[in-house]
């Protein structure tokens, strides 16, 4: 069995909200899996969180641009908070983005291989800004999202600079409405997915893996209750048609009022406007999604000098 960390039972509390013993011994049970260790406190009802962690796990920022009917979103990782403060850095990420946003790039690969606007490849400045500022950095994903009419408009959440920050999303509205409206309702949009982090744009898009991991936890906790097989199926069902509908944006109540579903959003929005409106598409990137952080060298030695 792997040694159970300290470090690893305070990620799995923040993760989950279950108490200190509760999430070291789920631990322990897991072998030190964090995301068995999470099912397994959701199954014995110890933990509430229905979505991974929202708290960033790498440093960087996220970029977004758009122009008119098309935009991108490019997350660009460094080691450490400091980088994402340095001139330099958000002057590559501005570029980047922009570059990005031309090549309508859905994939690191094609950016890097692109021209830069300063001279070079993207990846020949990088390289360059790696041994000048002294860090490791990595474009890490990008996006691109399109409408043959209307508008794209973007959002930052928790800005370091014009058009880039820690969470960016990106609003594709389908329509032949004025730009003023679509922008409008976009921003409102816009936000909304950057609080409300939906998983997919509707329930089809839903991830088959995860709507049949949601299932399990269900199915364990439903068998608890003593119940005839057929009856804990249905509460099954329930569960896994609950956590769709509070998955997917189009079915998402919307953060500013809490009880209108998000199509009737767009719905009145183009009712208003006189036109039609569709919520094509959308982005949402927040920085170190997914990623799992290890404490840099740097950090060590800080932390080192301070006595901690």
């Amino acid at each position: 069995m792997s040694a159970v960390t300290a470090s690893a039972v305070k990620e799995l509390r923040e993760r989950s909200g279950a108490g200190m013993m509760d999430a070291k011994k789920a631990l322990e049970e897991t072998n030190g899996d964090m995301e068995a260790a999470v099912d397994l406190l959701r199954a014995k009802g110890l933990a509430t969180a229905a979505k991974k962690s929202s708290r960033t796990a790498a440093e960087g920022l996220v970029g977004v641009a758009v122009d008119g009917t098309k935009g991108t979103a490019v997350e660009i990782n460094s080691q450490t908070d400091f980088v994402a403060k340095n001139e330099q850095f958000q002057d590559f990420v501005r570029k980047v983005t922009g570059v990005a946003l031309g090549l309508g790039a859905n994939d690191a690969d094609t950016i890097l291989s692109a021209a830069h606007p300063d001279g070079g490849t993207v990846q020949e400045v990088l390289t360059n800004n790696i041994a000048t500022i002294g860090e490791n950095q990595v474009i890490r994903r990008a996006k691109s999202v399109s409408v043959s009419q209307g508008r794209v408009v973007s959002y930052v959440h928790n800005a370091a600079a014009t058009g880039m920050g820690g969470i960016g999303v990106l609003v594709a509205l389908e329509s032949d409405a004025d730009a003023d409206t679509l922008d409008a309702l976009g921003k409102q949009l816009a936000m909304h997915i950057a609080a409300a982090f939906p998983l997919a744009l509707d329930e089809s898009g839903l991830d088959k893996d995860t709507l049949e991991r949601e299932a399990a936890i269900a199915r364990e906790k439903a068998a608890e209750s003593g119940k005839p097989a057929e009856i804990v199926e249905k509460m099954v069902e329930g569960a896994v048609k609950k956590f769709a509908k509070e998955n997917a944006l189009l079915s998402q109540l919307f953060v500013m009022d809490n009880k209108t579903p998000i199509a009737d959003v767009v719905a009145q929005a183009a009712k208003a406007a006189g036109k039609n409106i569709k919520l094509a598409d959308y982005v949402r990137y927040q920085l170190g999604e997914g990623i799992e952080k290890e404490v840099s060298d740097f950090a060590a030695e800080v932390a080192a000098a301070v006595g901690a």
